[in-house]
């Protein structure tokens, strides 16, 4: 057998959702060239919020990484809405931007982003090691607790 995006995303367990619809005046994703951008995609399970407030005051570190692989999840969801369903497209996921909704004390961006790059390093292999920002923000959007985008090159 083949081991191919499909195959180890079942082997994680995870089914794509259908990709969100945007919530405002804008795209989820944009194609350029070779290029795929998604827009911010929040830690939605089912189409509701899977964790909210900020990382250093009601949410544990392992809570964020949670939402943050929760983000990483549909960010492939709008990368397979895109591609019209064949993930085996992407060439390279580039960089990953993930913004952290953070309590002032809070300095662990970082290891929240882990919950995102890890799983898309598993999901994609050697396509999946990317540049990445991990940034702490006062708040985002519907008080998610993270927020991340994505830049892909496309075979």
């Amino acid at each position: 057998m083949t081991d191919t995006i499909a195959t180890r995303l079942a082997r994680a367990g995870v089914s794509l959702p259908q990709a969100a619809a945007p919530a405002a005046n804008y795209v989820p994703y944009a194609r350029f060239g070779n290029l795929l951008q998604t827009s911010g995609q929040l830690p939605l399970d089912g189409g509701k919020l899977g964790a909210s407030g900020k990382l250093g005051d009601e949410v544990a570190l392992e809570d964020g990484q949670k939402a943050a692989r929760a983000c990483a999840i549909n960010i492939l969801a709008q990368a397979s809405a895109a591609l019209d369903g064949d993930l085996e497209r992407i060439g390279r996921l580039l960089k990953l931007t993930v913004f952290v909704a953070s309590a002032p004390s809070f300095t662990e961006q970082h290891k929240v982003a882990n919950g995102a790059s890890d799983f898309l390093v598993d999901i994609l292999g050697d396509k999946g090691r990317h540049a990445r920002s991990a940034v702490g923000v006062p708040s985002l959007p519907m008080d998610a607790a993270v927020e991340i985008e994505a830049l892909f090159e496309i075979a």
